[in-house]
């Protein structure tokens, strides 16, 4: 009974904190309870976190648990500066990697919805260089582009949204070349940057496998053309300013630099160790300002990617503000990919158009209920929709690479297994 009251005033000053801490239109925070969860289970995500972290493997951790609209979970542990002793708050700024690539997705489903294309058009009818774009004969790992052959079919904006146009990449084939290309010089513009890469051969025929790359840089360069506005511009008009996410840019002001949390990287013993600093000197600070990247370029808080996937949840509306229709947003949320293996997420999981998709829960081995939406990023975020439970998860870190520790799918785990109903 007294540890019961204990965990109540706890909520209730964490409801206090978190209201305090984020301005504008705010969820409600509900007991666990109330919501189907089981708060003992709940004390169950706390050690494993501090795990990693009193390992030195991850500086700190934010996780957040929605339900029906609610928050019922959200905890910050360690650091945002492990040097300086800076704790990690609710409104650190993360940089999010390829949780960029749903919001870039659905920026350009907005422009389907106003007629603009369909998803079976060519990308050349948009961006023409790739209508000269060929295959390469040699897609293993060797390394090396074979002999150019012309592509069975042209590839397609759908081919794109899902990481099946066989575009180069830094996985497979001749990543030299795609290096090169991508980043040396420095392009001056995302439209310099995707015309080079339109140069490359691709790895494999558009459509015939699933292979991770810059496709979403690709669907980015297609909001700037169809729109007529830079990604950062369109994005701010009609995203971020009418979802209320004022803290989501591709480059912050200095006046944000103090909440941008310090980057790290595993060393030799897999200990962390610093790799870009949560200061002025950060790149997310310094870089000149003209590569807007949909694949991966933007930082955001908890508190507005939750607001971003709620929307998603809700069928593509937020507090009364509409971005998507319900049966784009059902759409989107389906499996595009039939049967290819999407070997970054391994069995049983597709992909959507800028999601991955759970299509069996007993191949893929995850607890998030089949048709739950998800995708994270390199420095080890991660978010998912899990529309049969009306749910949204978050985990926030910055640690890069992280293929050395299991934070994100412990997290899920320890999620699901709190759920009573």
């Amino acid at each position: 009974m007294k540890s019961n009251l204990i965990i109540q005033f706890l909520l209730s000053l964490n409801l206090l904190f978190f209201s305090f801490h984020f301005h504008g239109q705010e969820f409600q925070y509900s007991d666990p309870e109330d919501e189907g969860f089981s708060k003992e289970r709940l004390e169950r995500i706390t050690p494993v976190i501090q795990k990693y972290i009193d390992e030195d493997l991850t500086p700190g951790v934010l996780t957040a648990i929605m339900r029906n609209e609610k928050i019922i979970y959200l905890e910050t542990q360690g650091y945002m500066d492990v040097k300086e002793k800076k704790p990690l708050k609710e409104d650190t700024i993360f940089r999010i990697a390829s949780m960029t690539k749903p919001i870039a997705s659905v920026a350009l489903m907005i422009l389907w919805e106003e007629g603009n294309f369909q998803l079976n058009d060519p990308v050349s009818k948009f961006i023409p260089a790739f209508s000269e774009t060929k295959v390469s004969t040699t897609s293993d790992v060797s390394g090396k582009t074979g002999d150019l052959v012309e592509p069975k079919r042209a590839i397609t904006i759908r081919d794109m949204l899902t990481h099946t146009a066989g575009l180069a990449n830094n996985y497979i084939g001749n990543k030299d070349a795609y290096r090169k290309a991508m980043y040396q010089p420095r392009p001056k513009s995302n439209s310099e940057q995707i015309n080079r890469l339109a140069k490359l051969a691709l790895n494999y025929h558009p459509g015939e496998q699933w292979q991770y790359s810059a496709a979403t840089s690709v669907v980015g360069h297609l909001v700037e053309v169809i729109s007529g506005k830079s990604l950062d511009v369109f994005l701010t008009e009609r995203l971020f300013d009418p979802l209320d996410m004022p803290d989501t840019h591709f480059y912050l002001d200095n006046t944000k630099d103090g909440r941008l949390a310090a980057q790290y990287k595993p060393g030799k013993d897999k200990k962390i160790v610093l790799q870009d600093p949560g200061s002025e000197k950060s790149r997310f600070i310094t870089a000149p300002r003209n590569i807007f990247s949909g694949s991966g370029g933007l930082v955001s808080t908890a508190r507005d990617y939750l607001r971003f996937q709620q929307m998603i949840l809700n069928e593509g509306q937020l507090n009364g503000v509409r971005i998507l229709a319900p049966s784009t947003v059902s759409l989107m949320l389906e499996n595009h990919t039939g049967n290819l293996p999407i070997w970054l997420t391994g069995p049983g999981t597709g992909f959507g158009l800028g999601y991955g998709v759970i299509v069996d829960r007993g191949e893929s081995g995850s607890p998030l209920s089949k048709g739950s939406a998800y995708w994270g990023g390199a420095y080890c975020t991660i978010s998912w929709i899990d529309r049969e439970k009306n749910l949204v998860g978050l985990l926030m870190t910055q640690v890069r690479p992280y293929t050395h520790i299991n934070i994100r799918r412990d997290f899920q785990v320890l999620t699901y297994q709190s759920i009573m109903d």
